[in-house]
């Protein structure tokens, strides 16, 4: 069995020999951590803005329509695929 004394008492002392690791390893997880915070908080605030953005233009200005067809790279404009918006898509719309 191992002592769990003793596995602390070694890693404190592995920690103190090698300060300058210890102190790189510390500085990378609080600037990873960091980083994951702050682009989730970029995030939830961009996302939102824009429904504020969306809320208060009104929901009588936007606009739907089905998606666009590429064909050898050329885009050929909204509208020229109809079977991507469906019925039940409108319905969906209407309730919220």
């Amino acid at each position: 069995m191992i002592d769990p004394l003793l596995t602390i008492r070694v890693s404190f002392r592995s920690l103190l020999v090698n300060k300058m690791r210890s102190v790189l390893t510390m500085l990378g997880i609080i600037i990873g951590v960091s980083a994951v915070i702050i682009m989730l908080a970029v995030g939830t605030g961009a996302s939102r803005k824009m429904s504020d953005f969306i809320e208060s233009i009104g929901s009588n200005i936007i606009m739907v329509l089905p998606g666009a067809t590429t064909a050898g790279g050329v885009r050929m404009g909204a509208g020229t695929c109809s079977d991507t918006t469906f019925l039940i898509d409108l319905f969906d719309l209407d309730q919220q």
